[in-house]
């Protein structure tokens, strides 16, 4: 198995054309990029709040209403709570659909249909959002105790009240980690989604990395790190408190 694996990096080393001598020939064009880096200019610091915020609010909504969405549709795509073969395949396939297409280029058509700006960033992030969401809460459903569920049916409730009664209780602290989690993928993405025109810093890392401002770059870069880190903080704390 080692053989196999070491041979199927080889082959893609070999088919990416990767080469380790041009690190060493570009090496001073790098040295002076990251000496830029490691000295952010805190004087651009007000030309950054406003896409910071963007980011923010596109990263809230986009979470709010793609996690909304999801959770009746992962009810529809968990063999445990949808006993519709059919309608079962069907939402399950669109959203595998969903979930292949990359939040990048999910981006890049809504900047076309839309136009540029926080809206196109909303509607790539609920998309993207909807595929993950869906696909892990209906895996949690596949794997929550049925018990519940079957005695509700037994006692003549139907399918779906035998869901909320049952399978929902058991499936909320998953779902509201999950959400919790989607929001820190969120925050990620929609910096990196803003650099094709879809608001947010990243539109304002395309304006500044195509000018060479690379000390201006480091101190969004530095916003960033904080504001995943705080998110991150928050988070942890939240997962405790559903633990509890």
């Amino acid at each position: 198995m080692l053989a196999v694996l070491v041979a199927i990096t080889a082959w893609a080393w070999v088919a990416v054309d990767v080469d380790l001598g041009a690190l060493a020939r570009n090496f001073s064009n790098a040295q002076n990029t990251l000496v830029q880096l490691f000295q952010p200019d805190y004087s651009f610091f007000g030309e950054t709040l406003q896409p910071l915020l963007e980011t923010v609010q596109m990263a809230v909504i986009g979470t709010a209403v793609g996690c909304a969405v999801s959770l009746p549709l992962s009810f529809l795509a968990s063999r445990a709570t949808n006993p519709n073969g059919p309608l079962l395949g069907f939402v399950r396939t669109v959203m595998n659909v969903v979930r292949s297409i990359p939040d990048l280029l999910y981006a890049s058509i809504f900047v076309t249909v839309v136009g540029t700006g926080a809206l196109s960033g909303v509607l790539s992030l609920f998309l993207f959002n909807l595929g993950i969401m869906v696909k892990l809460v209906s895996e949690a459903l596949d794997g929550v105790d049925r018990g519940g569920q079957e005695a509700a049916l037994a006692s003549g409730a139907t399918w779906l009240q035998a869901d909320r009664a049952a399978m929902l209780p058991e499936v909320a602290p998953q779902y509201v980690s999950q959400t919790i989690y989607v929001l820190e993928l969120n925050i990620r993405a929609s910096t990196v989604i803003g650099l094709v025109g879809a608001g947010g810093l990243g539109m304002l890392i395309d304006r500044v990395r195509t000018f060479y401002q690379y000390h201006y770059l480091s101190l969004v870069i530095l916003e960033i790190l904080v504001l995943v880190l705080l998110l991150e903080l928050l988070s942890s704390a939240a997962r405790k408190r559903l633990v509890r």
